[in-house]
């Protein structure tokens, strides 16, 4: 599995700055209220993607908050890290936190010592490069997310401008559909068993 695939809805955004949707189960109506938000429907690699080209971050931001609106009636695990889909006062200014997904470790670095406290505060720690923190190499992927969700809400909540790097240079570099276990022959029931022997 990659970090989209972990919660029922990932909104994220590619380096180049394309916004994406990934639906990770069946929802109701998904496709009509993202296509309604005005997302593009496109397959890609055994999944539908949802995508709103690089825009002005208020079109991103007003279009992705309605999608998202939508969304959670029907389900409350969705994660939002993409940098395109944040206020535009936000995009205008340099981030005072970044924080990056590179080869399974997340790292982050801060502009301030109370950006550093904070990450500190959601399970990062401090490396030898001063302003650098980084994620224990222990955590999976979900706890990974987690962390970086709980990190940037609260950095969110004082007013920091935070930026999130997925790792994701193009939309041709958004992970292919989980692979799913081929489904198992049934087993013949005891009446059908019994009805061969005959």
């Amino acid at each position: 599995m990659a970090i989209t695939d972990h919660h029922d809805v990932f909104i994220g955004s590619t380096d180049d700055g394309w916004t994406f949707v990934i639906v990770n189960r069946p929802i109701r109506n998904a496709a009509r209220m993202l296509t309604g938000a005005g997302f593009t429907a496109r397959e890609h690699q055994g999944r539908t993607l949802y995508l709103l080209p690089p825009q002005t971050g208020e079109d991103a931001h007003e279009r992705a908050g309605v999608a998202a609106y939508g969304l959670m009636a029907h389900t409350l695990d969705l994660v939002d890290l993409a940098w395109t889909t944040r206020h535009p006062s936000a995009n205008s200014a340099e981030p005072e936190a970044t924080i990056r997904f590179h080869d399974g470790t997340v790292t982050a670095t801060a502009l301030t010592d109370h950006v550093g406290e904070v990450l500190a505060q959601n399970g990062f720690t401090p490396t030898k490069v001063s302003q650098e923190y980084t994620l224990p190499a222990g955590l999976s992927e979900s706890e990974a997310v987690s962390a970086v969700v709980r990190a940037e809400t609260h950095l969110y909540s004082y007013g920091v401008n935070v930026r999130v790097d997925l790792g994701i240079p193009t939309l041709q570099d958004i992970p292919p559909a989980p692979s799913r276990p081929p489904s198992a022959p049934a087993l013949p029931s005891a009446d059908q068993a019994q009805r061969r022997r005959r």
